[in-house]
C-alpha cells in the first residue's frame, strides 16, 4: 500500500471513531511526531506539559496499566 492510501485509510478510520480518548492519544502521536522532527521545545513548553500532566493525574484522568492493556486489545479487535 503507498503512503497517499495509507494516509487516504486513516482518514477514512478515524472519521469513524467516537472514543475522545482515543482521539486524544491520536493528537499526542501527532504532536510528538511534530516535536521529534523539529527542535528541541523550549523549557517553557516541556514545563507547561509536566503541569498539565501533573494536573489531569490530581484530577483522576488516569488509567492503570492493566487497563491501557484492555484499551489497546478492543482497538485492535475494532
Amino acid at each position: 500500500m503507498s503512503v497517499q492510501a495509507d494516509i487516504k485509510w486513516i482518514h477514512e478510520e478515524l472519521d469513524k471513531v467516537n472514543d475522545p480518548l482515543f482521539i486524544e492519544a491520536i493528537k499526542n502521536m501527532l504532536k510528538y511526531n511534530k516535536k521529534v522532527s523539529s527542535q528541541r521545545i523550549s523549557i517553557e513548553e516541556y514545563n507547561k506539559e509536566l503541569d498539565t500532566s501533573i494536573a489531569q493525574i490530581k484530577s483522576g484522568e488516569i488509567f492503570t496499566h492493566e487497563q491501557m492493556r484492555e484499551r489497546i486489545k478492543k482497538w485492535g479487535e475494532q
